[in-house]
């Protein structure tokens, strides 16, 4: 059985959504490919229905090499989703490469939450909070997931958001910067009480952009905290900054208030 790549897109991106794919980058001239390229085909027809083998010339497809951050081979990488999810690098000997499938290849919880990361990033909001809550249901200590739910919840229940953003402060970086983001935003929500600030310059705007926050109007909160920050940088311990900075981190990158207003926001900064 031939296991080398004919298309890019159907063999791997397409079919990682329906099954996952291990991709094995190769030259021919490399000794350590020679030597790991059987086991995975064994594997390969031994697991069938688990997973899928694709094997790429990494002279012949550069690119591909390039795209995926191939620096040395063999390198295998794990595709789910049309995501890199796990990858080595060496010629491991079977035994390796069995315990490594079995703790990279996805359970049900792995592959919802690839799945909703997926849609996250394709703007289809609820269907990855259901997805998420899916697997919150039979694993609630998840990290990841709760991680990836807490910013999608937090405007709307900071309560819960607060709840899952302590989960999630044990996950990988990523979902730990947005946990902390997600703890200051709800933080804030759920503040009645502003006495300890009272008399001091920019009170106003500040309450007015948390309210405006709470009545999904980031736009506007983001306006009158550069209010703040011109008036009083330093009121509730450099709050404004913090909140800003929190609400840009929930909202993301591709979202129109952060690409139209995070510049002229940093700019305040100093």
């Amino acid at each position: 059985m031939s296991y080398e790549l004919k298309n890019f897109q159907e063999d791997v991106l397409e079919r990682s959504r329906t099954i996952p794919v291990v991709v094995d980058f190769w030259a021919p001239w490399c000794g350590p490919c020679r030597t790991l390229g059987p086991v995975l085909e064994k594997l390969a027809a031994e697991q069938a229905g688990r997973w899928e083998l694709v094997k790429i010339n990494s002279d012949e497809h550069q690119d591909l090499a390039q795209q995926f951050g191939v620096r040395g081979i063999p390198a295998v990488k794990l595709i789910v989703n049309g995501r890199a999810v796990d990858e080595f690098t060496g010629a491991l000997p079977e035994y390796a490469v069995r315990q490594w499938l079995d703790k990279a290849l996805p359970t049900e919880e792995k592959k919802d939450i690839a799945a909703a990361e997926a849609l996250i990033e394709e703007g289809q909001v609820a269907e990855a909070m259901g997805k998420l809550e899916q697997v919150l249901l039979s694993e609630p200590t998840n990290a990841q997931a709760a991680g990836l739910l807490a910013p999608l919840v937090v405007l709307q229940d900071p309560e819960r958001a607060m709840e899952l953003a302590g989960t999630a402060a044990t996950a990988e970086p990523r979902f730990a910067q947005a946990a902390h983001a997600v703890q200051t935003l709800a933080h804030a929500l759920l503040r009645d009480d502003f006495s300890d600030l009272e008399g001091e310059d920019g009170v106003g705007p500040y309450r007015g952009a948390i309210e405006a926050i709470r009545e999904g109007q980031p736009g506007a909160a983001i306006d009158l905290l550069i209010e703040v920050l011109g008036k009083n940088r330093y009121l509730d311990d450099d709050g404004a900054r913090k909140l800003g900075v929190a609400l840009f981190t929930v909202l993301g990158p591709g979202h129109e208030v952060t690409r139209s207003k995070r510049r002229t926001f940093d700019m305040w900064l100093y």
